[in-house]
């Protein structure tokens, strides 16, 4: 059974036709979209802030998704997680504190973190680190040690990749069920 708890009375809560898989951990103020799914060791932990998450996304194996705390001392902000439609994140990524528009993917063991914003129909290469406060732009592949934009991306390119992958993992979790 997955690990699905509340922190300080607040429960996650879940969209239609969700899989969560048998060792994944979903505690706290989590506001889950439908068709979504959370894979083997992933932890989506809304403890200290809020994380909400859109439509048919994918959280793959061993990925983190997690927020910064909201009560700091005075001048210091909180950061709650936003993931928007048909996002992907890859295995082992962690997604701290951060936005992501619609149809985005977040490559494996890729880092985005606190208060960056990926832009709709962008994508973070494997491994890249998105510093705090950085903007990846909408039709941009960011990649390196901090993330820097690469290239450009076609919206033919868009569709073939990041929408496959988002629909592919709604009919996997099927398998699961």
């Amino acid at each position: 059974m997955p690990v699905i708890k509340p922190v300080k009375g607040i429960h996650p809560t879940f969209g239609d036709n969700c899989f969560i898989a048998e060792n994944a951990t979903i505690v706290g103020e989590v506001i889950m979209g439908n068709d979504c799914s959370i894979w083997f060791n992933a932890v989506v932990r809304g403890d200290v802030n809020s994380i909400t998450i859109g439509n048919k996304v994918n959280v793959q194996d061993g990925a983190i998704i997690h927020c910064t705390y909201t009560n700091l001392p005075a001048g210091q902000a909180g950061a709650k997680t936003t993931i928007g439609d048909n996002v992907s994140i890859g295995h082992n990524a962690i997604v701290h504190g951060c936005t992501l528009e619609d149809n985005v993917l977040i490559g494996m063991g890729a880092i985005v973190m606190d208060n960056a914003v990926v832009e709709k129909n962008a994508i973070v290469a494997a491994g890249a680190v998105v510093l705090e406060n950085t903007r990846v732009e909408s039709g941009t592949i960011y990649a390196g040690v901090p993330a820097k934009k690469v290239k450009t991306i076609s919206p033919e390119h868009f569709e073939g990749l990041n929408m496959r992958i988002a629909n592919n993992y709604v009919i996997y979790s099927e398998w699961f069920k």
